[in-house]
C-alpha cells in the first residue's frame, strides 16, 4: 500500500483538525512522528516542532490523497 503525506504541521490544534476532517468522511489515516516528538532531543521548541524529528506527518492511502488534500486545503488551486 502506497503511503501519500497530505498534511504535516507542529501545531497540535491543526493536528487535531486535520485529523478530525479526515475521519468525518471517513478517510483512514496514519501519523507519523506524532509519538516521538517529545522523546528526542529537547522535544517541542518555538514552532511546536522537534528539530531532529520535524513536523509529524499526516499519511492516507494514495486512492484517497485527491479527496484529503481537497478537504485540508480547500483554497488550493
Amino acid at each position: 500500500m502506497e503511503l501519500v503525506t497530505v498534511f504535516a504541521s507542529g501545531n497540535a490544534a491543526e493536528i487535531t483538525v486535520a485529523k478530525l476532517a479526515l475521519e468525518s468522511e471517513g478517510i483512514p489515516f496514519i501519523t507519523k512522528g506524532e509519538g516521538v516528538q517529545d522523546l528526542v532531543g529537547l522535544g517541542r521548541l518555538f514552532g511546536g516542532t522537534n528539530l531532529l524529528t520535524g513536523p509529524v506527518q499526516i499519511q492516507v492511502r494514495s486512492e484517497d490523497a485527491e479527496l484529503a488534500l481537497e478537504l485540508l486545503n480547500p483554497n488550493a488551486e
